[in-house]
């Protein structure tokens, strides 16, 4: 449930998913206003859904409208999934896990100091989950001082390790010394022209650049990056870990990940 909604593929992965496990199951997408919000999630109640997925501009606004949160998704302050109990939702945030998950398929996220740009829902997730992970640093690039400072001040006073807001003015000069980089905001989704503003020349090799969007697998970030000879990331590797965790959470069975990724590349025409 998002808008826009129009090319996500998590409808086309998540039923390959449930056929493959045997069960008669449907997954739906939904492109939702903010002001139908709301009437949206009572509607998932009313009609007995067993979860669900949420994308922008909906993880933060969501909250007031679930019963509970589990304790990674009230620390990061935002939900992309929910379930359902007796009397209402409960949310949850798989998105840093996700990341997490195929961030560590090609270097583990200890010790390292990370750029991270943006400060919205999948920003949030993804920098808590680096900070649970022992990050070393995270430094927030991020155009809005009130989000950013408030990521950072999260990620220092509640999850314990360094971290610092920098001001996203033009394009932005990465620093030599950052192991990860990643684009955490939605610059790039269903436009393959897109670029994050950051200046190019200071890409270097020994980093690991990761983009959380999807559709274009390879977005001019991350073309970018690997003409500097950086390892890359795509989006479709969180795409299917968080996937894999949500399947498990609304169904109590483990989902074969290789069907959830071959679906994504056939949606997607790789």
């Amino acid at each position: 449930m998002g808008q826009p909604v129009a090319g996500n593929p998590s409808q086309f992965m998540m039923e390959r998913a449930f056929a493959a496990a045997g069960l008669e199951w449907r997954y739906l997408t939904l492109e939702v206003s903010p002001e139908n919000l709301p009437a949206a999630v009572a509607g998932m109640k009313a009609m007995g859904f067993r979860g669900g997925n949420f994308t922008i501009p909906h993880k933060v606004a969501v909250i007031p409208h679930l019963k509970r949160l589990s304790e990674a998704a009230e620390l990061m302050g935002a939900v992309n999934c929910i379930f359902a109990e007796e009397d209402g939702f409960v949310g949850e945030n798989t998105d840093g896990k996700g990341f997490v998950s195929a961030l560590k398929e090609v270097i583990e996220p200890e010790g390292k100091k990370v750029v991270l740009f943006g400060a919205g829902g999948a920003a949030r997730a993804i920098a808590v989950e680096l900070g649970l992970n022992k990050a070393a640093a995270v430094d927030i690039v991020n155009r809005d001082a009130g989000r950013g400072r408030d990521l950072a001040k999260l990620l220092s006073e509640r999850v314990g390790i360094q971290s610092k807001w920098i001001p996203w003015n033009g394009q932005h000069e990465l620093a030599e010394d950052a192991d990860i980089v990643i684009n955490g905001t939605s610059i790039g989704l269903c436009d393959s022209t897109a670029m994050v503003p950051v200046d190019p020349s200071t890409f270097r090799e020994s980093m690991v650049v990761a983009d959380v969007i999807f559709n274009p697998p390879m977005t001019p970030f991350l073309q970018a990056a690997q003409d500097k000879g950086c390892r890359n990331i795509d989006g479709l590797g969180m795409l299917v870990n968080q996937g894999v965790i949500g399947f498990k959470i609304w169904t109590g069975i483990d989902p074969d990940p290789g069907v959830m990724r071959e679906a994504l590349e056939e949606y997607l025409g790789i």
